[in-house]
């Protein structure tokens, strides 16, 4: 990575953001928005909010995370309840799911944003999202949610080194999305399967297992993982052990996929 590329990137990063007289980030405790909202602190001080949308779409621990930052920095967080599975046209779990998921979202956020007397609302999209299947960028598009990293050119890598250079306990956290993200478009998203896939993911992170997806497929499992822990997996203690977690968490048969950990594998 060319230091002053970067250096470059930062600088454009940090002029975006003065450009804002104050800035509300959807904050979801991930790499991404927590280096931006980071960055956005240190320039706006008490003129940037963090708010947060919980729900069982969203991983509890996540959750846990984002608070324990924003009380850390003394950052205010405003915690909306997004309430997707009440939503028909996202339960159904079609294409556009993360669009509609979105288009409900973003509009509770700038309202209470703008409770706060703040116009603008961030979310952490980074250069990298522009090349995937990402429905829900296009609905931040739409609404005008402004995405300072793409304007200062960052991609996923960059955000990463930058963050370890901020020493951001986030720098090198695996990537995380809701959950309904692990389910088969046209299967629908119900809580019994969130809850499933949650204790699922659970169980393997505690189990060391850090870049890995649990995709649902009814009573299937389908583990992904980092390719580096495949021998770790089949060892026989472990295999045994992943085996009863899955099973505990509702899952009647355990694979592992041959090809590993591949982020928006179920956009296929």
């Amino acid at each position: 990575m060319d230091e002053d590329d970067l250096k470059l990137k930062m600088e454009r990063l940090k002029s975006a953001i003065k450009g804002y007289d104050s800035l509300a980030i959807a904050f979801s405790g991930g790499t991404d928005s927590t280096f931006l909202l980071a960055v956005a602190h240190k320039i706006l001080e008490r003129k940037v909010i963090a708010i947060t949308a919980k729900s069982q779409v969203h991983p509890v621990r996540e959750t846990d995370l984002a608070v324990k930052y924003t009380k850390k920095h003394g950052i205010e967080h405003i915690i909306i309840q997004s309430n997707e599975l009440n939503i028909p046209e996202f339960t159904a779990n079609n294409r556009d799911r993360c669009y509609i998921c979105k288009r409900n979202l973003f509009p509770r956020m700038m309202k209470a944003a703008s409770k706060k007397g703040i116009r603008d609302l961030a979310h952490g999209a980074n250069t990298d999202d522009i090349k995937d299947f990402r429905p829900g960028f296009s609905a931040a598009h739409e609404l005008g949610i402004v995405a300072p990293m793409i304007e200062a050119g960052l991609s996923k890598g960059d955000i990463r080194l930058l963050s370890k250079k901020m020493r951001l306990g986030t720098w090198n956290k695996p990537a995380m999305a809701c959950l309904a993200t692990r389910i088969p478009y046209g299967t629908p998203v119900t809580k019994e399967s969130l809850k499933m896939i949650e204790k699922a993911e659970y169980s393997l992170a505690d189990l060391g297992f850090g870049a890995c997806r649990v995709r649902h497929h009814g009573t299937l499992a389908r583990i992904e993982l980092a390719r580096e822990d495949f021998e770790r997996m089949i060892n026989e203690k472990m295999r045994k052990s992943v085996i009863e977690k899955m099973k505990k968490a509702g899952y009647l048969y355990v694979s592992m996929d041959l090809e590993g950990y591949i982020q928006g594998s179920m956009n296929r």
